[in-house]
């Protein structure tokens, strides 16, 4: 059964094809063992994303775990990965339109196991290595910035890197924007940050419960479940270098945009290949 469905997989390859560089594969003597297909890497890496594990695991007789490393790190030298979020959240703006003036933040812990950048240990898990992802989401929940941490990391400090993603659409922000935050960035530093940003704010107060439906915040809390519940490689980090992190919470923020862009087209477009159903894709 493959990881994603065909309607996802299909459209997320031809997007990912057209960013590959050209690679020149002839051999003066043509003795020399035949470049395995992009296409098959690439749904691999997708395996590994959705369902974790080291990748020995998703080797097979068609490609080694060795080929899957060197031809990941090659994407990733040349951006492709961050890329495609960028063109996957452009194109999820100008069919359905990312709605910039409500905004959320939080960070959310998982465990890292193997350690390496943006790792530490877990105050929440008897101090067990773990990661911190702080994430910026906009009105519909769709991922517009994530920061890497360590899991010790406070929210607070991870604020402005988290805001500044923002940048990603230039000079194209709306003039009023809110940002809603739980009680973990009740401060004035906070407050002063957001009025350097020109950002209003809902913080929840400290000491006090406010259920979550009350408030904007459900929406960071659904997307962070996307990304623990969606793909085990966000749920156990099993990578140490930092770029390679990046690498796979951006192909994971792509899937979730595209995915939400196909549910939300279904009632709004028409096209050839539209499913049946509106949940066909899930």
């Amino acid at each position: 059964m493959p990881a994603l469905p065909s309607s996802v997989i299909d459209p997320l390859w031809c997007q990912f094809k057209t960013l590959l560089p050209t690679i020149n594969d002839d051999h003066p003597l043509g003795c020399h063992r035949r470049r395995v297909a992009d296409r098959i890497i690439f749904d691999k890496l997708v395996t590994r994303l959705v369902l974790g594990g080291a990748y020995t695991k998703h080797a097979d007789d068609l490609v080694s775990a060795t080929t899957l490393r060197c031809r990941r790190d090659e994407w990733i030298a040349h951006g492709v990965f961050g890329r495609l979020e960028q063109i996957v959240l452009e194109a999820f703006d100008q069919i359905i339109g990312l709605d910039l003036i409500p905004l959320s933040i939080d960070g959310c812990c998982v465990k890292a196991p193997c350690g390496g950048d943006n790792t530490g240990p877990n105050p929440t898990d008897r101090g067990k290595s773990g990661q911190k992802r702080s994430v910026l989401v906009e009105g519909h929940g769709m991922p517009i910035g994530v920061i890497l941490a360590g899991a010790n990391r406070h929210d607070s400090p991870l604020l402005r890197p988290t805001l500044e993603c923002l940048s990603r659409f230039g000079f194209f922000l709306p003039e009023t924007m809110r940002v809603d935050l739980d009680s973990g960035y009740d401060s004035y530093v906070t407050r002063d940050l957001l009025a350097e940003f020109g950002c209003g704010w809902k913080i929840s107060p400290k000491g006090t419960y406010i259920e979550i439906n009350h408030t904007r915040r459900w929406t960071i809390e659904r997307t962070n479940s996307w990304h623990t519940r969606g793909f085990g490689l966000l749920q156990v980090v099993l990578d140490r270098a930092d770029r390679v992190q990046q690498a796979w919470a951006s192909l994971a923020n792509a899937v979730i945009v595209l995915k939400r862009l196909l549910q939300m087209s279904w009632t709004q477009h028409r096209w050839a290949t539209r499913p049946v159903k509106r949940y066909d894709w899930r």
